[in-house]
C-alpha cells in the first residue's frame, strides 16, 4: 500500500474519536508531537511502518487511514462557548463515521434519496425575509400539510437526511450538523429528554443545511437565522398567529404546547416575534417562567424525544460488511440512541 494514499484527515479523525492527543500518540509510536502534526497537515507522509503503528495505537484498521475523506468544516454547533474542543471534535468525528457508513457501497440501501431544497441566505441579518421564505419553501417542497408537524426527525429521514442522537458531553450543547453534499448529518443530544426542544433543535439544524451549507458557520448571526427558520418551519405564521395569546394565559399556552409540540418558551417568542404579544408582556411572561422554575423543566411533558430509525441499518453495515470500519469504535456508535 503506497504511502501516497495516506489520508491525513483520517488520522485526525481517529485521534478525535479516541480523544488521544498528538503528544500521547507520538509517545506511543516513538516520534515527536511535531511529526504527528506534520502527518495530519499533509506536510509529511508517514512510512508504511509508521501508519501501521499509528493504526495499532489508535485501535483502527490500517486501511482506515487510507480511506478518502470528504472535507468538511467544524460544524454548526449552537453552544460553542459551552462545549469543549475535545467534546466537539469527538461528536463531529462520530458524525463523520455515520456519514462514512451511509456513503459506502451498500450503506445507503435503506436510506431515502436526498431531497433537500436549498435557499441560500446571503445576508447576516437575522430578520431577513429570506429566512422565513426558506422555511416556507421546504414545507411546500416536502408537501408538509398546514399545522403542526407530526414527527420532525422522521420527516428529515424521509428526505434523505441522516439523523443520530449522541451524548454531547454538556447539557448546554443541544445539537449540530454537518452539511455533506450527498448525505447531510444532523446530530441531536441525548442528554435532554424534552421532546419540544429537541424538535426545535432538529428544525434549527435543518435551517443551517437549507440556508448556509458550507459557506458560513460559527457565527452567531447564522444561529439567529436558523432559530427563526425553525420557528416558521414548526409554527407557520399563517397557521398559528390567530391561536397565540397576547398575554401569559398559561392554560391556553399549555393547550398550544400539546397541539404544536414545542416549548412554552418557543410559543412565547413566537407570539412576540409575530407582534401578537408586546415586548413588555413577553418579558412579564418569561419572568413568570423563571419564577416557577420552568426554564429547565417545563410542565406538561410531551413524551420522549423523537428518535431516528434509519441509523440502525447503518450499524448493521458496520457490524457485518465494513471491514475498513474501526471495530473498537463500534460500541460508541451502538450507544447512539436509535429506535
Amino acid at each position: 500500500m503506497s504511502t501516497v494514499l495516506f489520508q491525513p484527515e483520517r488520522l485526525r479523525l481517529a485521534r478525535d474519536v479516541e480523544k488521544v492527543s498528538q503528544t500521547a500518540l507520538a509517545g506511543a509510536i516513538g516520534v515527536t508531537p511535531a511529526a504527528i502534526s506534520q502527518f495530519e497537515s499533509g506536510e509529511t507522509n508517514p512510512s508504511e511502518d509508521k501508519v501501521a503503528a499509528m493504526a495499532d495505537a489508535l485501535d483502527v484498521p490500517t486501511s482506515f487511514l487510507y480511506l478518502p475523506m470528504v472535507d468538511m468544516h467544524e460544524g454548526f454547533f449552537r453552544s460553542l462557548r459551552k462545549s469543549t474542543v475535545v467534546e466537539r471534535r469527538w461528536a463531529r468525528s462520530m458524525a463523520h463515521l455515520v456519514h462514512d457508513l451511509a456513503t459506502q457501497p451498500g450503506g445507503a440501501s435503506d436510506l431515502a434519496p436526498l431531497d433537500l431544497p436549498l435557499s441560500r441566505v446571503e445576508t447576516f441579518d437575522p430578520d431577513a425575509e429570506q429566512v422565513v421564505e426558506a422555511a416556507r419553501l421546504v414545507r411546500r417542497s416536502w408537501n408538509v400539510p398546514a399545522g403542526p408537524i407530526d414527527d420532525v426527525v422522521a420527516l428529515l429521514e424521509e428526505h434523505g437526511i441522516l439523523v443520530v442522537r449522541m451524548p454531547m458531553g454538556s447539557a448546554d450543547v443541544d445539537a449540530f450538523s454537518l452539511p455533506f453534499g450527498e448525505r447531510p448529518v444532523v446530530v441531536l443530544s441525548n442528554n435532554k429528554s424534552d421532546r419540544g426542544r429537541s424538535r426545535f433543535d432538529a428544525a434549527h439544524e435543518l435551517g443551517h443545511l437549507v440556508m448556509h451549507g458550507t459557506s458560513v458557520w460559527g457565527v452567531k448571526e447564522v444561529e439567529a437565522q436558523a432559530h427563526r427558520f425553525a420557528a416558521e418551519f414548526l409554527m407557520p405564521e399563517a397557521d398559528i398567529r390567530h391561536e397565540l395569546p397576547s398575554t401569559a394565559d398559561w392554560a391556553r399556552l399549555f393547550e398550544l404546547k400539546q397541539r404544536w409540540h414545542v416549548s412554552l418558551a418557543a410559543l412565547l417568542m413566537r407570539a412576540k416575534t409575530l407582534g401578537v404579544m408586546s415586548p413588555s408582556a413577553y418579558t412579564t411572561a418569561m419572568k413568570g417562567i423563571s419564577a416557577r422554575g420552568w426554564r429547565r423543566v417545563e410542565p406538561i411533558p410531551l413524551g420522549a424525544p423523537e428518535g431516528p430509525r434509519r441509523t440502525t441499518a447503518l450499524l448493521d453495515v458496520a457490524r457485518k460488511d465494513a471491514d475498513w470500519f474501526p471495530r473498537a469504535l463500534l460500541p460508541a456508535l451502538e450507544g447512539l440512541t436509535v429506535e
